[in-house]
């Protein structure tokens, strides 16, 4: 035994179910049995922070309470986002039934730069396109990487604007980076400030809006969406916004302070999180929608009508059934002649996806490009997050999904293949939403569920819903129930049933 280990735990008291956090000094520790072995890591989640000992132990994986980062068992390495790298590791040992860790991180092993002359191209400083920087790493690419698109100089987590900036928890440039600062240096990784105006798929070869033309051998495009504007009189009007970024989150901010009334138009996850945002403020709020319920595509209409019913608890108007005829200086006028006063309106009727500078394949419809397990759209080219029509695994359906930690993985398989792998998605869809200081985790996905099963009470927002297709739990939706949402993340990778998957929530 190393003279330098230290003695933190017995062996007989580490549940195998989940990790246990120590300390060394004032380095907190996860510990995590496997039979009479002990693996140490980091104890918090490297995305935000989570703890991880909060999380799920499942298929020899450690999965985050919160946003459902997972890395395997045997040496930490990352498995899914939202974390972008792998947990630190200790040297750990067991003797005579005491479990010993050393004070000191086992180093990584640097990886020398070959001479590799291709170049793998990224449109779309997101989400997907930081995630794919640091796959390319990963997966063992040593050539030239160029991240192209208005937030390549550092991306940034979107998904706290609606969350936390709006609301005055979080200032916008206090929005956390998807990866340090130094990662862009230290991995070599070109970022040009300019977005795509052209991409050929056909002779591999793209353009950027400052002129720059740039030959590459595979490209990832994961340019997200742009809002669908709206096609009413007034609709340009200055005090009318959206929110797809942190200029449109700090124009909506600076408006807050003087603003009474406000109108949100469209009752989408984005629209009802900024309805909980400036109730917080204590702004009048009135939410317009041409749907009967918030949210019944995803949840079906009786989880839909307590999210209306938590929204309503807490203050928040809503006209459903109803659409925006024209908007004023002052007010909203409603397509049955209604008028809401109105200092502020802000549009979350959804995105399209940006995508009309790809040329060289057939786009589907609704702009979307269409793409196989691998994420590849044709060769050399491939496709991730909002734009990504996809197979579902488990399932007969393509789609798109326009949630973060899906276009996360999407990335990540996109990445390894473009490195040379042979990878397919066969992750399980994960997003959360916040309201009224109440997080609600949904994995999965299914449309109109055949019926749903709910375990825990609704009206306390203290619950798991089973979403059920063809008797098998199409998707979960949950809150308070952070555990056991990790671990089904996990464990959906395969059908399950009503009766295992309330086995895994309850291990």
């Amino acid at each position: 035994m190393h003279s330098s280990m230290q003695k933190v735990a017995r062996l007989a008291d580490l549940p195998e179910t989940r990790g246990t956090r120590v300390k060394i000094g004032e380095t907190p520790i996860l510990l995590v049995r496997e039979a009479n072995t002990v693996h140490a890591y980091t104890a918090d989640c490297p995305h935000a922070g989570a703890p991880l000992e909060k999380g799920g132990i499942c298929n020899r994986r450690i999965i985050c309470p919160w946003h459902k980062g997972t890395f395997e068992i045997s040496d930490g390495s990352l498995v899914e986002p939202p974390a972008l790298k792998g947990l630190t590791r200790y040297d750990a040992l067991v003797d005579g039934g005491d479990v010993y860790v050393s004070p000191e991180p086992v180093e990584s092993q640097a990886r020398s730069r070959g001479a590799d002359e291709s170049t793998m191209f990224i449109a779309g400083a997101g989400a997907a396109g930081a995630a794919a920087c640091a796959a390319l790493r990963e997966a063992g690419f040593d050539g030239r990487i160029v991240l192209a698109g208005k937030d390549a100089p550092m991306p940034y987590d979107r998904t706290a604007l609606s969350k936390f900036v709006v609301a005055g928890d979080m200032p916008a440039d206090e929005i956390p980076p998807l990866l340090d600062p130094s990662f862009f240096t230290d991995q070599n990784i070109e970022r040009i400030e300019s977005e795509a105006v052209r991409l050929d798929a056909a002779t591999r070869q793209v353009e950027l809006a400052n002129g720059t033309v740039i030959d590459y051998n595979a490209a990832l495009v994961c340019t997200g969406g742009l809002p669908k504007p709206m096609d009413v009189p007034g609709a340009k009007l200055p005090h009318v916004h959206i929110l797809r970024n942190r200029d449109d989150a700090v124009a909506i901010v600076a408006t807050l302070d003087t603003a009474k009334r406000a109108v949100i138009v469209g009752a989408s996850f984005i629209g009802l999180e900024v309805a909980s945002c400036l109730r917080k403020r204590k702004i009048d709020t009135t939410v317009i929608s041409p749907d009967k319920v918030p949210f019944a595509k995803q949840f079906g209409e009786r989880i839909g009508e307590m999210f209306m019913r938590l929204h309503e608890k807490n203050g928040v108007s809503f006209r459903m059934t109803r659409n925006v005829k024209a908007i004023e200086a002052n007010e909203v006028e409603l397509d049955n002649g209604e008028r809401i006063p109105a200092d502020v309106v802000i549009v979350g009727t959804g995105v399209k996806p940006a995508t009309s500078f790809v040329s060289g394949i057939t786009l589907a419809d609704d702009g979307g490009i269409d793409v196989d397990a691998g994420m590849r759209a044709a060769p050399g080219l491939y496709a991730a997050g909002d734009i990504a029509r996809f197979p579902l695994p488990r399932s007969d359906s393509k789609l798109r999904i326009e949630h973060w930690r899906v276009a996360q993985q999407h990335a990540r398989v996109a990445a390894f293949n473009m490195a040379g792998a042979s990878r397919e998605y066969d992750g399980v869809p994960y997003f959360w939403t916040y309201h009224f200081e109440r997080r609600f985790d949904y994995l999965g996905h299914t449309s109109e569920p055949d019926y749903v099963v709910i375990d825990g009470d609704l009206d306390t927002q203290q619950f798991i819903a089973y979403l059920m297709k063809d008797g098998k739990v199409g998707a979960v939706v949950a809150c308070e129930r952070e555990d056991e949402t990790a671990r089904l993340a996990e464990a959906m990778r395969e059908p399950l049933t009503v009766e295992a998957a309330r086995e895994v929530a309850n291990m």
